[in-house]
């Protein structure tokens, strides 16, 4: 069964029943215009490395508490969440080389549908030119 901790109170409690060696899980959110072709969610995975003798807490990274990844991220898994890959996985593969033994046309709707997705990540570009942002 896997354990969450939520808001404050699961903060606190993160903080008082991690131990070193655990590891914790969250879920990112992916910027679509970033990578495209990824899961709209990922897991990422944080190992509680050492205990803080300033805080007296467990941390994951240099001054990351175990309870800070609560009030960070939201949710923290004691185990990956079913159903989203590892952000350090490789993601699938979605295009690339078929082999020599692959030769075909390409019929009229897989040309208007490739067509379609070339208008609309230029129309996303230049959307994003105006506004001044860079990703």
């Amino acid at each position: 069964m896997v354990k969450t901790w939520t808001d404050k109170r699961g903060a606190k409690d993160l903080d008082r029943t991690a131990k070193v060696g655990d590891v914790l899980w969250v879920v990112v959110d992916v910027e679509k215009r970033v990578a495209p072709y990824e899961d709209a969610q990922l897991a990422s995975k944080f190992p509680v490395t050492h205990w803080s003798k300033v805080f007296g807490k467990p941390m994951v990274a240099g001054t990351v508490s175990a309870g800070d990844l609560v009030l960070k991220y939201g949710t923290v898994y004691s185990s990956q969440p079913p159903g989203l890959r590892d952000v350090a996985s490789p993601s699938p593969q979605v295009a690339g080389p078929l082999g020599s033994d692959t030769e075909r046309y390409l019929d009229e709707t897989e040309i208007r549908g490739l067509e379609k997705q070339v208008r609309e990540a230029n129309d996303e570009r230049r959307k994003t030119k105006r506004r001044g942002r860079w990703i």
